[in-house]
C-alpha cells in the first residue's frame, strides 16, 4: 500500500480539471521522496486515495512519465523512477543558462527590479534559517520565481520547473547537508549584484549558487544507492578524500 502523507490528504477540487491536480500532487510526493524510488504505484490505489476515477490518474501518470519521474515496465507495472544523474546535471546546466540571462536582464535595468521585495525574502530566509529546511526550500523557490517574474520571464520559469524535478529530488535528500546560511549569503550576493547594476557580479553569484547542489551529489548518491540510477564517476574517491582519508 502507498503511504498516507499529508499531501495525500489534500482534497481534489471537483470543479477544476482533475488530472493536472493529481499530477501536481503526485509530483510533489515524488520530489519530497514520500513516494520512493522503485516504489510501485497503481491507478486503482491512487484513484481510491484521492476519490477520483482511474482516467485522470492515467492522464497524470502519462505526464509524470514525460517528466522522467515515473516509468511503466512490462510485467512490473508503474513505478517511481530512480534519480537520473545525467538528468540532474542537465537540469542544472539548463537552469543556470536561463537564470544567468535573467539576472543579466535585471542587472542591466536595476531601477525596475523590486529589490525591496527580494530583500524581504532574504530577511524571511534568515528568520527561518534554523527551522525546518523544507521551509527554506519553499522560500528559495519564491526567491528565484521573483527574479524571473521581475525580468518578465514567468513563463520561462514555469518551463524550468518542469525540467528540474530530479534536481529538486536531490535537494530534499540533502536536507541534513543543507548549508542554509551559506545559501542565503549567495542569494544576497545575487541581489547586491543586481542592485548595483553589476552584471558580472550578479552572474557569478548566481552560477556559484546553482552549482552548490553538485558539491554534495557524490555523498548523497553514496548514502542513497537505492535512489540513484548509478554513482557519479569517481564518487568513491571523492567521498574518501573529503572525509580526510586516502583512497585505496
Amino acid at each position: 500500500m502507498l503511504k498516507e502523507p499529508a499531501l495525500a490528504a489534500i482534497e481534489i477540487d471537483p470543479m477544476r480539471p482533475i488530472a493536472p491536480q493529481l499530477r501536481r500532487l503526485l509530483r510533489e510526493r515524488i520530489i519530497r521522496n514520500e513516494l520512493s524510488a522503485d516504489q510501485k504505484i497503481s491507478e486503482s490505489e491512487i484513484a481510491e486515495q484521492y476519490g477520483v476515477s482511474r482516467q485522470p490518474v492515467r492522464e497524470a501518470f502519462i505526464r509524470l512519465v514525460d517528466e522522467g519521474l515515473v516509468t511503466v515496465l512490462p510485467q512490473r507495472g508503474t513505478r517511481i523512477r530512480r534519480i537520473g544523474l545525467a538528468a540532474v546535471h542537465d537540469a542544472r546546466f539548463i537552469r543556470e543558462a536561463v537564470e544567468a540571462d535573467i539576472v543579466t536582464l535585471l542587472a542591466e535595468r536595476p531601477g525596475l527590479v523590486p529589490v525591496a521585495d527580494l530583500r524581504a525574502i532574504l530577511a524571511d530566509q534568515r528568520r527561518i534559517a534554523g527551522a525546518d529546511p523544507r521551509d527554506f526550500i519553499a522560500s528559495d523557490e519564491a526567491f528565484h520565481r521573483t527574479l524571473a517574474e521581475a525580468a518578465g520571464k514567468a513563463g520561462i520559469w514555469q518551463r524550468v520547473q518542469g525540467l528540474k524535478a530530479q534536481m529538486d529530488r536531490v535537494r530534499f535528500l540533502s536536507l541534513e547537508r543543507f548549508h542554509v546560511r551559506k545559501l542565503i549569503d549567495q542569494h544576497e550576493a545575487i541581489v547586491d549584484g543586481i542592485a548595483a547594476g553589476h552584471v558580472a557580479a550578479a552572474q557569478r553569484a548566481l552560477r556559484l549558487h546553482l552549482r552548490e547542489v553538485l558539491k554534495d551529489l557524490p555523498f548523497i548518491a553514496k548514502e542513497n544507492p537505492d535512489v540513484f540510477d548509478a554513482l557519479p564517476e569517481g564518487s568513491e574517491e571523492r567521498v574518501v578524500r573529503l572525509k580526510g582519508g586516502d583512497p585505496e
